[in-house]
């Protein structure tokens, strides 16, 4: 384990690029398999990949909101408190990493975007506390708990298959989510790395033990500053007295607040990207108690969120290319013809990872391969249910390798993709084999 894990570390620290570099290479590396494997030509593969360029500007905005709406609430008082009496449940670097990962899990299976600001902003007090740990194991400890969350409670594929009129509906009809995450081998999965994956990560530090470690000494610039100086009311303009306001950040608080209980009232536990960025947001606004502590907060928040920005549109780009050229579908249907009726879920599992790497959406890879993979599942018999749930956990698996859904934990934690990168290609071949027991024998 010490060899394989210090040379896996070695290897992308030393020739991994940075996130942004590696979509470039991405992007050329899909253009030119575009051309060769689909008859595409150069002209047409520009056109998809800029026809395609703009399509995740919503998405882009909504994980800068998870960056920024998280930085601004675990900057209130009340939550940085919150975070530092969970941190002192870990005395040694091993009980940290194990702290970390399970909660960083537990977070991710309630829902995605919640499990990667938890993770990174836990991970930041846990090694103010214990400093002797490696930080980048630890926040890659954070980022493995990501790996459950399309098996949890916000699993795009598993929502939409249970929702009336999605597109699919006339194939396959709607399934429960009975039938999917609550069925006999999602919760396998999910009990499986739920509880194995704190143990192979502190397995993990226990094989860098000897080494030198070396850990950043700015993490409090990169997370958490000290906004509550006391201010001088004396010389208070009318502006400044606004400003200052708390009756103005209650207000505009509580109806936000009100709008979020109304929205569990009627629509049961929705708990989407956009409620939980508006949960986080109202707060914060809330729990900063003024509207001049929740500008300041923003401003430094809005500092992390220039990689998702810039990002994001090559990856719809690639997406584009990807989907217009029929490459996703030539790599779906290779894996189809290879299968039987009990090999099919691993194959569509190992599609679906090979497939996230230049699709990676959970949303947007079921309408690249739903179309494709269940007629065909259907065709040797397959269950529905196991197939969506084969391609979400596919989705899910190689995102521990892929630096897309990396940049806001990142973001919060100061850290570059190589940092972490090394460790997570161990915990996605340990997880291979709990998912593709799950998905074969239950």
């Amino acid at each position: 384990m010490r060899a394989i894990t210090n040379f896996f570390d070695r290897i992308v620290q030393r020739y991994l690029p940075d996130a942004f570099l590696f979509a470039i290479i991405l992007t050329i590396v899909v253009f030119i398999m575009g051309i060769v494997m689909t008859g595409s030509s150069p002209i047409q593969m520009v056109e998809y990949w800029g026809t395609g360029f703009w399509d995740l500007l919503a998405f882009a905005m909504q994980m800068s909101l998870i960056v920024v709406t998280g930085y601004v609430l675990a900057n209130t008082p009340l939550i940085k408190g919150l975070l530092e009496k969970t941190s002192m449940l870990a005395k040694s670097p091993g009980q940290a990493i194990l702290l970390v990962t399970f909660v960083a899990s537990l977070a991710s299976l309630i829902n995605y975007g919640f499990g990667l600001v938890v993770g990174a902003l836990l991970a930041i007090q846990v090694i103010k506390r214990v400093p002797s740990v490696d930080y980048r194991l630890l926040v890659a400890s954070a980022y493995s708990g990501f790996l459950l969350w399309h098996g949890g409670l916000s699993g795009s594929i598993p929502l939409l298959i249970a929702t009336e009129d999605h597109f699919l509906e006339e194939s396959m009809g709607t399934i429960p989510v009975t039938e999917t995450m609550f069925s006999s081998f999602n919760l396998f999965i999910v009990f499986v790395l739920l509880i194995t994956l704190p143990f192979l990560n502190r397995l993990l530090m226990k094989s860098r033990e000897g080494l030198e470690i070396t850990n950043p000494t700015d993490w409090e610039d990169n997370s958490f500053e000290d906004e509550y100086k006391e201010e001088s009311k004396d010389s208070y303009t009318p502006s400044d007295r606004l400003e200052n306001s708390q009756i103005i950040s209650l207000l505009i608080g509580l109806l936000g607040l009100a709008f979020i209980i109304y929205h569990f009232v009627t629509n049961g536990l929705d708990l989407n990207i956009n409620i939980v960025n508006l949960i986080m947001l109202f707060l914060g606004i809330v729990f900063h108690r003024t509207p001049r502590r929740f500008l300041h907060s923003v401003n430094n928040a809005v500092k992390n969120v220039g990689g998702i920005i810039v990002q994001f549109p090559f990856y719809a780009g690639i997406m584009g290319m990807m989907v217009d050229s029929g490459l996703s579908d030539q790599m779906s249907l290779w894996f189809i013809n290879i299968s039987t009726e009990f090999t099919y879920p691993l194959f569509t599992f190992i599609s679906a990872g090979l497939v996230n790497f230049f699709v990676p959406s959970g949303g947007g890879q079921w309408a690249v391969q739903g179309p494709i993979m269940i007629p065909a599942g259907m065709e040797l018999g397959v269950d529905n249910a196991k197939t969506a749930m084969a391609v979400a956990w596919g989705d899910a698996w190689t995102n521990m390798i892929q630096p897309f859904w990396t940049l806001p934990l990142l973001a919060i934690a100061g850290l570059k993709v190589r940092d972490i990168m090394g460790f997570c290609v161990i915990i996605l071949i340990y997880s291979f084999f709990p998912i593709a027991i799950g998905l074969l024998f239950f």
